[in-house]
């Protein structure tokens, strides 16, 4: 009986969920513009953002051998990593790269998995990267954020229908490629009013000797290739 569980389990979270209909894919799309375009409302959802920025910045760190120290959010949708290791060298160079494009390179990584139909695994996966991140985070309206985000997460996979669940995804998906873009865009206008000095560009610069422009260019990319190429399979193009 417990192998047969175990079964049922494995086949449920790895198994391929049937496609959602057209319709559902492009109000997600439609929804994802809403929570990112109108300010006072990305005011709110620039949070999940945030997450997948920090986290972008301490997952490569630990991949990278740097040492995690915490992670922190802030209610103005800041946040803040800090990792010990060498100043300088790849290491430091992919960590500091990370935050800017970690929301487009997960909501690449959505769309393959929801273009091959794995909606559970995308569900159960998002929820173990964030249980993880959890143990990270160094002050109280982080881990809160962090806390109701992953019970999003949870509660969509275990009390909601196959059609919820799905909508839920694509949702979230979209809304990584098309909020990973936006980020990008304030930092520019900051940059261009001398705001910013201690961005991740400008960090980039100085750890490569190379002008700041040129990282603000890789975000661009990386963001617009997410948004178009993801966009694609999203839509089944």
């Amino acid at each position: 009986m417990q192998f047969t569980q175990v079964t049922n389990v494995w086949n449920e979270v790895f198994g391929s969920q049937p496609d959602p209909s057209p319709w559902l894919v492009a109000a997600t799309a439609l929804t994802a513009l809403v929570a990112v375009v109108p300010h006072p409302i990305w005011r709110l959802t620039r949070n999940a953002i945030t997450i997948a920025h920090e986290g972008g910045h301490g997952l490569v760190a630990l991949l990278t051998g740097r040492r995690l120290d915490g992670i922190r959010l802030h209610s103005d949708t800041s946040g803040l990593t800090v990792s010990r290791g060498k100043p300088r060298g790849l290491g430091m160079v992919l960590t500091a790269a990370a935050g800017y494009s970690a929301p487009s390179l997960l909501g690449i990584l959505g769309a393959l998995l929801l273009a091959d139909g794995h909606i559970t695994a995308l569900l159960w996966g998002a929820t173990a990267l964030l249980i993880a991140m959890l143990v990270m985070i160094r002050n109280a309206y982080g881990a809160l954020t962090v806390i109701l985000t992953g019970a999003a997460f949870l509660l969509v996979s275990w009390l909601t229908t196959a059609a919820v669940q799905a909508a839920f995804a694509y949702l979230v998906v979209w809304f990584l490629l098309v909020g990973g873009l936006r980020p990008v865009f304030e930092l520019q206008g900051k940059r261009r009013h001398g705001g910013a000095p201690q961005s991740d560009a400008d960090q980039l610069a100085r750890l490569t000797h190379t002008p700041a422009a040129l990282w603000m260019l890789l975000f661009y990319a990386i963001g617009l290739i997410g948004l178009f190429g993801g966009g694609r399979w999203l839509l089944g193009l």
